[in-house]
């Protein structure tokens, strides 16, 4: 009975015919593309053009080119102000601001938590109130100026309460952090008492799986000290 031809042994057989080759050459002759080393070669450029996505979507234009209409069927267009760039996308008018900021403009840092607006994690800025990006439509905020937590520090520098949750240690896994960082620099221009319960009820909004509470509230309130000055 004829059996199927195996297309590795074949390769095999032909890596046999030359007696000089040494046995690593003869794997790769048997396994090409998939060797050892040709495997992580890959899976290292795999790893760098993964990393390095963010950054280059970072340096875009100011004002990306609008998407094609027939891209997103049912999509209409939006113009959204985000960290003081204008984006034109096309969107379903179901697409929360959350996915937008992630989904299609890349700005990675606004995490999605609950996804039901019980943790904090999706928090930014729109128009310097803080928000709960998963419970809003992206469709809603033409013509709102948004920041995330990409957009907070200026010129280099970073902003007041970003520098005290690194002094304090306000965090430890990082994942509730940018919601904590933009939930506590709106509330710097809120008016709320000077103590530190005051500002416990004002960040409840924001939970901490960790529990870096004690922390998080001193980094706000030696924030508070800083603008106050």
């Amino acid at each position: 009975m004829d059996h199927p031809k195996n297309p590795l042994l074949d390769a095999h057989d032909a890596a046999n015919a030359d007696n000089n080759l040494s046995p690593k050459q003869e794997r790769e002759a048997v396994f090409g593309k998939f060797s050892r080393r040709s495997f992580l070669a890959q899976l290292g450029a795999a790893g760098v053009a993964a990393s390095a996505s963010p950054l280059a979507h970072a340096a875009a234009t100011d004002a990306p080119e609008m998407e094609s209409p027939a891209a997103v069927p049912g999509a209409v267009p939006l113009n959204l102000n985000v960290n003081g760039k204008e984006y034109r996308v096309n969107i379903e008018s179901r697409v929360t601001l959350l996915d937008a900021l992630r989904d299609r403009l890349q700005l990675f840092g606004t995490k999605k938590g609950c996804d039901h607006g019980q943790c904090g994690a999706c928090t930014v800025h729109v128009n310097g109130r803080r928000v709960n990006s998963c419970l809003s439509f992206a469709i809603m905020h033409q013509g709102d100026k948004i920041v995330t937590i990409e957009g907070l520090a200026q010129n280099g520098h970073l902003h007041p309460v970003q520098q005290a949750f690194l002094e304090h240690d306000g965090f430890q896994c990082g994942y509730c952090t940018p919601g904590q960082i933009m939930s506590a620099s709106a509330l710097l221009q809120e008016p709320i008492g000077p103590d530190d319960n005051a500002v416990r009820a004002a960040m409840s909004g924001n939970i901490c799986r960790c529990g870096a509470y004690n922390n998080i509230v001193a980094a706000v309130q030696q924030a508070r000290s800083a603008t106050s000055r």
